[in-house]
């Protein structure tokens, strides 16, 4: 098995997220972001690839050796002790290469002086020859990074910077940088899936590498030679493996439009796309971004208007921005246009506001690469489509992910078999049973759990409901909880009901009212000896009159009927009534 190693791979700031998922595409290991860059793992094939293929690396780096230091002294004695016989030897160039972000270290120049001196030092004292510094194309290119006094020696594999591809064979005034040109195009998601427009082309960098990734064209394929290829163990087999491999390679089938205003500057982007072989996949032309007529097909727009640091128009900036929005407003509806610019006053002249951007770095200059979605109709109408589209979309991928789980429990099905020995003991079972039945014991004992705990609270709460109906029960200080009245604890309490005592004799020994007819105290009469008096129902109306049970009426309010005497009333009935009156006097009105 090949040896595996820690590689750094440089890029722009802001296109580290770019470069990990281009890395991670080609099967780096242990991918993560730092600043600049991405530190992976990977063998020497790794690192042949990441200089082929990586269309956001600067360069790529190889860490060999690494120590503390204090001053510019102790670097030389640690690099002086470092054994170089295995990459260098006196017939060999060499250059030196310092980063330095340290207050211990303010010189980046004299410390690649002394690193320098180290090492030829080295070879004179061991074999009296030395090798010798070559500032370009050497041999081997040494690269000492410093942060505070942490020092790192390493490799650049890479030697002149990746973005020199080799198909520029003329440029603008301010061409964009081929790396981030690339990172722009990946992180807009472009693949080739569309036309693609860029109405300020320039030198034509844009419109190449919107090229290469639609054809899938390798960014190596046009350098002459990387720095790995002068290391003692570069393989050249291996690399011509690397370097004939055409499975990357994709057709397209849409148009690449540019277009500026200057003649010389499509001559020269002309040049560039011819030298690149993609001269039949571009159609250049000289025309006004206000002039241009916009294919109504589907496209994306991208571009780097001027931002008048290097290069602009003067006074007539302002105008040139808002007309760049007036066009992308009345032109581009339904498409996406990404422009990077820097956020100032005279390029908020647009008018339009981004849905997505990003902190960019063209040259020295601070940008933003900002993203404008083209719409017909209110915004808001347009930002909750898309949200219900997302949404949409999500769900798909869910539903999908589902299938794909089913998928693979039907495949696995048949492997859940267990294999048994003549005493009918388990001996073994798959790999793929193990896992599923280890994971199928921890999710029940995660429910047994949870059951445990719902029985728990359950049960406080039943425990804490009796609690508090017994402190209501036993309080004696509280009102009674079925309602009503109650004795007052004065002393001078007079027949107040007791509802503890479901209205029977209060506690000094009187005698309720009783409300559902029968025996009541007659409050006009003081020798009432408790008979029942079953026409009024036990009750005098609210004026002391009495009520006639079946009416409920007053007595002045009776009918005429009722006004007669019980003889008259009762005349012709059946029984002994004059019995019935003599037992029960107290019928008489």
């Amino acid at each position: 098995m090949a040896e595996k190693f820690e590689m750094v791979a440089k890029t722009f700031q802001g296109l580290e997220g770019v470069l990990a998922k281009e890395l991670i595409d080609l099967g780096a290991e242990n991918v993560q972001e730092v600043r600049r860059g991405v530190s992976f793992y990977g063998d020497k094939k790794m690192l042949y690839m990441a200089n082929f293929f990586c269309r956001t690396a600067l360069r790529v780096l190889k860490p060999i050796y690494t120590f503390e230091a204090e001053s510019a002294d102790e670097v030389y004695e640690k690099v002086k002790a470092f054994d170089w016989d295995e990459y260098l030897d006196d017939r060999k160039t060499f250059a030196i290469d310092a980063t330095v972000f340290s207050d211990v270290f303010r010189h980046s120049q004299f410390l690649q002086y002394r690193v320098k001196d180290a090492i030829a030092d080295r070879f004179m004292e061991k074999i009296g020859k030395r090798p010798s510094v070559r500032l370009t194309n050497p041999d081997l290119y040494i690269n000492i990074h410093v942060a505070d006094r942490q020092c790192t020696i390493s490799l650049d594999s890479s030697g002149e910077s990746l973005h020199k591809r080799g198909y520029r064979v003329a440029q603008t005034a301010a061409p964009i940088n081929e790396v981030l040109a690339a990172g722009m195009l990946l992180m807009a998601e472009w693949n080739g899936q569309s036309d693609f427009i860029d109405p300020m082309c320039g030198s034509g960098t844009i419109l190449v590498e919107a090229a290469m990734i639609a054809k899938g064209i390798a960014p190596g394929l046009y350098r002459k030679n990387f720095a790995f290829q002068t290391w003692k163990d570069y393989d050249p087999e291996m690399f011509d493996e690397i370097f004939q491999d055409d499975s990357r390679e994709k057709e397209f089938d849409y148009t690449i439009y540019g277009s500026d205003i200057l003649r010389s500057s499509i001559e020269i982007a002309e040049k560039n796309v011819t030298n690149a072989g993609l001269a039949s996949y571009v159609k250049l032309t000289c025309i006004p971004f206000q002039e241009l007529k916009i294919p109504e097909t589907d496209a994306m727009i991208m571009f780097n208007p001027p931002y008048g640091e290097r290069i602009g128009a003067g006074d007539d900036l302002p105008t040139l921005y808002a007309e760049i929005g007036k066009k992308l407003k009345e032109d581009c509806v339904g498409k996406n246009a990404w422009i990077i610019t820097v956020p100032n006053e005279v390029t908020s002249q647009i008018r339009l506001s981004p849905s997505f951007k990003v902190e960019l770095k063209n040259g020295n200059i601070d940008c933003e690469f900002r993203k404008y979605e083209m719409f017909s109709g209110r915004r808001e109408d347009y930002v909750r489509d898309g949200k219900e589209r997302r949404s949409r979309e999500r769900e798909e991928k869910r539903e999908e992910r589902r299938d794909d789980r089913r998928e693979e429990n039907e495949f696995f099905n048949p492997m859940r078999r267990k294999y048994v020995d003549e005493d009918g003991k388990d001996l073994k079972e798959t790999d793929r049973h193990a896992y599923l039945r280890r994971r199928h014991e921890e999710q029940a004992e995660r429910e047994e759990r949870a059951k445990r705990w719902a029985e728990k609270k359950e049960f406080d709460r039943k425990l804490d409901e009796r609690k508090k109906r017994f402190e209501r029960n036993n309080d004696e200080d509280g009102d009674d909880r079925r309602g009503g009245f109650r004795r007052d604890r004065d002393d001078n309490f007079e027949g107040k009901r007791d509802f503890r005592r479901g209205g029977r004799d209060d506690r000094r020994g009187e005698r309720r009212d009783d409300r559902r007819g029968g025996f009541r105290r007659d409050r006009d009469d003081d020798n009432f000896e408790g008979k029942r008096d079953f026409r009024r129902g036990g009750r005098d109306d609210r004026r002391g009159e009495r009520r006639d049970f079946r009416k409920g009426s007053r007595d002045e309010d009776r009918s005429p009927r009722m006004h007669k005497s019980k003889e008259e009333r009762f005349k012709g009935t059946k029984g002994n009534f004059r019995n019935d009156r003599r037992n029960n006097d107290d019928l008489d009105d």
